[in-house]
């Protein structure tokens, strides 16, 4: 088994154990402590930023959660978790993707935080303010289909959906009947219930 996966189960690395039980595909799984571990020059040398998860294949070493799942699907392109290069929806399936891991995500820490934007300051910030990020999370999940990319379910919808499903269990955003119908389709999925993150729900 050449798939390493750096991790730990109170961590984002359980988004990755879903995809991996969506595209079923065997990883060997190693556990990670935090502050000690995460911190040590050895892991350091794999992820600097001291982060799970880290994804292992071969010679290849990538982090980033977006990056990972990305990387997963087309690894594993035969398992159709992500539009083909040449569908017209590959582009709708990279700004899922992005808009999760940038500034979905950049705006609900700065929210968890208490990091207000001021209107002058709007045009300095990637997701403007959290409103704003707001809006687009809706406006696109009013267009789902019934998952982001339409019928086929995607890496994509694997990180829209563990994000929303995990916001709403901490109760850091508000729902909406978008976010709520599609959140009770991802709830459906096999893998999801099988999965260490279905079990944290």
């Amino acid at each position: 088994m050449s798939l390493k996966l750096y991790t730990n189960n109170e961590s984002r690395g359980v988004v990755i154990d879903w995809l991996l039980v969506e595209l079923g595909v065997e990883c060997e799984r190693i556990e990670v402590a935090y502050r000690t571990e995460m911190k040590s020059p050895e892991y350091l040398k794999l992820n600097p930023f001291g982060k799970v998860p880290v994804l292992v294949d071969g010679d290849v070493v990538i982090y980033e959660l977006g990056a990972i799942c990305a990387y997963l699907a087309d690894k594993f392109s035969d398992k159709g978790l992500a539009p083909a290069l040449d569908d017209p929806k590959r582009g709708l399936y990279y700004r899922w993707l992005f808009m999760m891991a940038g500034p979905w995500e950049a705006a609900g820490v700065d929210k968890a935080l208490g990091i207000e934007i001021a209107p002058e300051q709007k045009m300095f910030v990637g997701y403007g303010d959290y409103n704003d990020a707001y809006q687009a999370l809706v406006q696109g999940l009013s267009e789902a289909n019934p998952y982001v990319c339409g019928e086929q379910f995607t890496a994509a919808d694997v990180s829209v959906g563990a994000m929303l499903l995990w916001q709403l269990k901490i109760k850091t955003i508000e729902s909406h009947p978008a976010i709520t119908r599609y959140v009770e389709t991802i709830k459906q999925r096999e893998g999801l219930k099988q999965s260490s993150m279905g079990q944290l729900l």
